[in-house]
């Protein structure tokens, strides 16, 4: 193998890897990482201590208790981990429910004897994060150009995006559901790919974390239309889990569902990873929210609208 051995524990970050040409020296991923598909034979460094099949209410209760006792939501096999031998562990230190935390693998490593491998960890909070990260990966990985050039397509495809945007007349007011019980408003990145795509965000500002809050609040908003992207849930879970949401008395009656402007996300392979793939969820924004002018041909697979 020429390069460094690498381990990422971070489903955004292993995608970066991939698309940086580096697929082959991932010795260990995290159990979340799905993308590109090859990367499934990779080994799987850690396991989730929170049952993912459980509803919302009850997931969100059992990460938050486990904040609470200061105990990870993911488990390291310490052992396997060592046994990899990696150069480089890719982690984040953003959110303690998305992946393994820095301190938790820090901790961890600390233990070792002899040469340690070097961690990076990755906080993006806004898309221009996200692009800097593409180049923050190339440079720890001593591919530098790479990971720049990776940053400047991503640039470039925003731009030219916008730049086909018909006309708008009037912008419409969205929000984005991240999670349904409590409820949370997508934040960070996703109001930068709203507004790129000629909606306003409602609820959140660009580069603030998402925070659960109130479903009166977000009746209160009244936004001309809802996209669900709940964290984690791929298209079929968002879909499963949309209809008692919906269905709520308060939520039903108002605007954007009464005059059926729901859209569903697969959140979990898109919006939610701030990796290559937001430009995915950029294009998908774009085909939701002005059909006439775009069709990259990810409706049904990625998104689908409530009729």
């Amino acid at each position: 193998m020429a390069g460094p051995r690498i381990v990422s524990l971070l489903p955004s970050a292993t995608e970066i890897v991939a698309a940086l040409g580096m697929r082959p020296n991932l010795v260990g991923r995290s159990h979340e990482c799905d993308y590109p598909e090859d990367v499934q034979r990779v080994p799987v460094m850690t396991r989730p201590r929170v049952d993912p099949l459980k509803p919302s209410r009850r997931i969100h209760r059992d990460v938050q208790e486990m904040i609470r006792k200061a105990l990870s939501v993911f488990e390291v096999d310490v052992e396997r981990l060592k046994a990899a031998k990696p150069d480089i562990i890719l982690t984040q230190n953003q959110c303690a429910a998305c992946a393994v935390h820095e301190d938790q693998l820090a901790e961890a490593v600390n233990s070792w004897t002899g040469a340690k491998p070097v961690i990076l960890s990755l906080a993006p909070a806004r898309l221009a994060d996200v692009w800097a990260d593409f180049g923050r990966v190339g440079d720890i990985l001593d591919i530098g150009w790479a990971g720049r050039e990776l940053s400047n397509r991503a640039k470039e495809r925003v731009e030219i995006l916008g730049e086909r945007m018909p006309e708008i007349e009037v912008r419409r007011r969205i929000a984005c559901v991240e999670w349904f019980d409590p409820p949370m408003l997508a934040g960070n990145w996703i109001p930068e790919l709203l507004t790129a795509m000629g909606a306003d965000p409602v609820g959140v500002k660009p580069g603030v974390h998402s925070e659960a809050t109130k479903l009166k609040d977000i009746v209160a908003l009244d936004p001309d239309g809802m996209i669900l992207m709940p964290c984690g849930f791929d298209l079929a879970r968002t879909a499963e889990e949309a209809t008692p949401f919906l269905t709520r008395n308060t939520v039903a009656r108002m605007r954007a569902v009464r005059t059926k402007q729901i859209w569903l996300a697969d959140g979990s392979a898109y919006f939610n990873r701030p990796g290559p793939r937001l430009i995915t969820s950029l294009e998908i924004l774009a085909e939701m929210l002005h059909p006439s002018a775009f069709n990259f041909g990810h409706e049904g697979t990625a998104w689908t609208k409530l009729v």
